[in-house]
């Protein structure tokens, strides 16, 4: 029987993809968008990876950036916090590494940000490393040859498949068999397979014992957290009050407004902060309500559009002028209300008298 490794090799020399995130050995491109893959589709990650290298030619230039300007152009991504560890990394490769990419996973994994698949993809695809990438793609590959039933969640059960996948590995063509086995496995082997067609059909024990719809098993994921958000944004002319978020929770030194959270969007909200006594109200208006879905929460989002006679001076709080806020970083939710609200052909639909 043909080599497994082989038959992966050729089934990727006929029916590759055309990719240009391939077309390159630079560890910092690699790098860049593998990071930039994580959680997203290929479609949707291939025009960010394209404005992150024209933006930041080199890991240097990009260790040079500000964070807020990184977190702008990562916004849409979501996951910021891939973001913020491509910045620190950027900091250390160029700083403790005079911008140069260790060689080897071992070294790559301790970096911010890089996990066991991406150390191993910069190693393998620049410097030709002998050491298997598993993404999604090759788990569900390997878990429907070998007939694994075990949670593919698991770290025990990736570890396994892990091992499995290094002992397939072409030794004198490591890149080229990693890229294979990706691509079968996003492009053959997919959640709902076509086995008949399959070159591996021979030897799966999945599809031989006919377990390929149950392989792989995830076990659930974690339920969704319903949150409600009611924004107050103090309009002062033409600028808008914003202020950037802290560490501590969801969207990280991203931009919004002032925030109230509550356990439902009805409920009435008692404000506490001395510096709202003395306002002077011209208008108050009430957006209709925003829904925007993350990995393991909800956000139902109301806003409230409260123009003042006079500045109102709030801690935390910066005014800006509409140019200055679209170059702010924003969670896409700030981002699609903002869109909204600037476009004067929606804007009445949007809101209504409070």
């Amino acid at each position: 029987m043909t080599p497994l490794n082989n038959v992966l090799i050729e089934w990727y020399q006929n029916n590759k993809r055309d990719l240009s995130i391939r077309k390159t050995h630079n560890p910092y491109k690699i790098w860049l968008s593998e990071v930039i893959l994580q959680q997203t589709r290929m479609d949707q990650g291939i025009p960010y990876y394209d404005r992150f290298v024209k933006a930041f030619p080199n890991v240097k230039s990009l260790a040079l950036a500000d964070e807020k300007e990184v977190l702008r152009l990562w916004q849409g991504l979501g996951y910021y916090s891939r973001a913020r560890n491509l910045h620190k990394t950027a900091k250390i490769i160029s700083n403790d590494f005079d911008g140069v990419f260790p060689e080897t996973s071992k070294e790559l994994v301790l970096l911010p940000g890089v996990g066991p698949y991406t150390a191993a993809a910069i190693a393998s695809f620049s410097y030709r490393e002998v050491v298997a990438v598993v993404d999604g793609n090759v788990l569900r590959l390997m878990a429907r040859l070998y007939a694994i039933e075990d949670d593919i969640r698991a770290v025990k059960t990736q570890n396994r498949i892990r091992e499995l996948a290094s002992q397939y590995i072409d030794k004198s063509r490591p890149d080229l068999y990693n890229h294979a086995i990706m691509d079968f496995g996003s492009m053959v082997c997919t959640p709902k397979p076509d086995c008949e067609q399959c070159p591996l059909n021979t030897r799966c024990l999945s599809f031989l014992n006919g377990l390929q719809e149950q392989i792989p098993f995830k076990s659930p994921s974690k339920k969704q957290r319903h949150r409600y958000f009611t924004y107050l944004i103090f309009k002062n002319h033409d600028t808008l009050a914003m202020k950037q978020r802290s560490t501590s929770d969801i969207w990280a030194n991203l931009y919004d407004f002032y925030l109230l959270e509550s356990d439902c969007l009805d409920e009435m909200h008692t404000i506490e902060d001395p510096a709202l006594d003395e306002i002077e109200v011209k208008n108050v208006q009430q957006s209709t309500d925003y829904k925007h879905v993350l990995s393991h929460q909800i956000i139902h989002a109301r806003f409230i559009l409260i123009e003042t006679a006079h500045l109102v001076k709030i801690p935390n709080l910066t005014y800006y002028s509409e140019e200055e806020i679209l170059n702010l970083p924003k969670p896409v939710l700030i981002d699609n209300f903002l869109t909204d609200y600037f476009n004067t052909s929606t804007q009445n639909d949007n809101f209504k008298e409070s």
